[in-house]
């Protein structure tokens, strides 16, 4: 079988991705063989290209897609030919037409999600699943501040904390994204464009309070004014590096802002066992399927438009969820 995937041998901008044939055989023991139908396309897979997460070269890109099963190898039980699948935590190799893969990372997907959808949101709705209910447990009436709301983890993340009874804080730059975050769940969005000091609003709103948690995936942008919202022995999950990476920092940082804790999780962590894979699925796909959280797919790319797209989204030029059609 001969497909079509993107690699690319040495990291940098998005023209060293590749458009390469393959010829794909037979899935062996605990693998299976899945034609894709639609991918998932994240900020991640821009770190993996321009070598900020080095990999071995060359290399695959990609680590979201859904599609369907044509084939598996022995000792795979838990899914058959012919059924809808999808996956959000790798391994590496989403960027193409089909591929073999362990079928260890495949969930089976249930009636009401559909194939866009599931690419959309696997990788996305499993880190807010895991950054909302086990990095740090947000309950009703906590207010809570998330950086970039208007992206495709800001917009699952806020409908998430709507439904929790939470008090989002959101921060987006410009009044499209600020009004998409208020659309998305958000009860207060802050402009950064716009505002001086959002640590200063983030107090104003909490009547000087401060939040008890941060969810940060910008990076080395926004780490003061992060640190700077929270409350005493507060809590920083700083999970992602769109304006790079967070420069190293002294301990006495976190004391003298009142004892914080900092925290860099992964998804892979978080669903490193197939028991947690699936506990961090089945909650995201009840978020949807009970209508709570509603993946909206705001720009669609055929996947070999792909360095295009990565373009397009490094410029900040793209809102929500993104997806390649092979």
């Amino acid at each position: 079988m001969k497909v079509h995937a993107f690699v690319f041998e040495q990291p940098g901008a998005p023209s060293v991705m590749k458009w390469r044939t393959f010829e794909l055989g037979d899935p062996g023991p605990g693998e299976a063989l899945v034609r894709h139908t639609a991918i998932g396309l994240n900020y991640i897979d821009t770190y993996h290209r321009s070598g900020l997460y080095p990999l071995p070269s060359p290399s695959g890109l990609g680590l979201e897609a859904a599609g369907v099963v044509e084939a598996v190898g022995k000792n795979v039980t838990h899914i058959k030919k012919g059924d809808r699948v999808a996956y959000g935590s790798g391994p590496l190799g989403a960027y193409a037409e089909a591929r073999i893969m362990p079928a260890e990372f495949l969930i089976k997907l249930p009636k009401g999600v559909e194939d866009d959808q599931a690419a959309a949101m696997m990788l996305k709705g499993m880190t807010v699943e895991y950054l909302l209910n086990r990095t740090y447990k947000v309950k009703k009436d906590e207010w809570v501040l998330f950086q970039a709301a208007a992206g495709g983890v800001g917009l699952i993340a806020g409908q998430w904390l709507a439904a929790i009874g939470a008090h989002g804080i959101g921060t987006a730059g410009g009044p499209k994204k600020v009004k998409l975050a208020k659309e998305h769940g958000f009860e207060h969005v802050i402009d950064y464009k716009k505002t001086q000091n959002v640590a200063d609003r983030v107090r104003k709103l909490t009547k000087g309070a401060g939040v008890p948690v941060v969810f940060d995936s910008v990076g080395k942008d926004t780490l003061t004014q992060s640190l700077d919202s929270l409350a005493p022995r507060g809590l920083m999950v700083s999970f992602g590096n769109a304006s790079g990476p967070v420069e190293p920092m002294s301990l006495g940082e976190l004391a003298s802002r009142g004892s914080l804790y900092i925290t860099r999780p992964s998804l892979v962590t978080y669903t490193s066992t197939r028991q947690e894979l699936e506990k961090s699925a089945r909650a995201l796909f009840k978020m949807v399927t009970s209508g709570q959280v509603k993946i909206e797919i705001n720009q669609t790319y055929p996947l070999k438009e792909a360095p295009q797209a990565h373009r397009d989204l490094e410029g900040r030029k793209t809102t929500g969820s993104t997806i390649f059609i092979p």
